[in-house]
């Protein structure tokens, strides 16, 4: 083989090598992600060992808007545990549980994602006052859901969003997009 093939085939292998790395560590961590969801707490939305699709980007450009379905680290410590919740209240936003009612500045929210009744209206029965990078997220079922309710999660800090789950891709019969 002359020198120039020679040189045609490792540089294609580089690109190949460069491609796989691409994929296998750069993409998953700052692009897109598949998240298994763990627990009944999102049902009907959402149920346990179902396989979500997370994009990372665009919560870089814009902050996460109520209602949408976020993936998070409960713990900033410890990334490898996450949650898988709804955006309820936004930052600087106060937010108040009487009941089934949840109040975003005083005034009755409508929605209909939650079909449980709320027994634990936790730090939230009280006005709470959420800091200006604060989200109060919480699970469809809220009778099981662990969310920011209780103390040992509370508010979650934009910092500690890993993304928007858009996409649901298994099982197969199941494919699509959910809010």
């Amino acid at each position: 083989m002359d020198k120039e093939k020679v040189y045609s085939i490792v540089r294609e292998l580089l690109l190949y090598v460069i491609l796989i790395l691409l994929c296998v560590f750069v993409i998953p961590k700052y692009v897109i992600q598949r998240t298994v969801v763990d627990g009944g707490s999102m049902e009907d939305t959402l149920h346990d060992g179902e396989s979500l699709l997370v994009e990372k980007i665009s919560y870089r450009f814009h902050d996460p808007e109520r209602f949408d379905i976020v993936v998070f680290y409960p713990n900033e410590e410890d990334r490898s545990e996450y949650y898988v919740k709804r955006v309820i209240g936004l930052p600087g936003e106060v937010i108040q549980i009487v009941d089934d009612d949840i109040y975003i500045n005083g005034e009755l929210i409508e929605e209909d994602f939650g079909k449980q009744p709320m027994v634990y209206s936790g730090i939230a029965e009280e006005p709470y006052v959420l800091g200006e990078d604060e989200f109060f997220v919480l699970g469809d079922n809220r009778y099981v859901s662990f969310d920011s309710r209780y103390e040992e999660v509370g508010p979650v800090p934009k910092d500690r969003i890993a993304g928007h789950a858009f996409l649901r891709i298994w099982p197969l019969n199941k494919i699509s997009t959910f809010q």
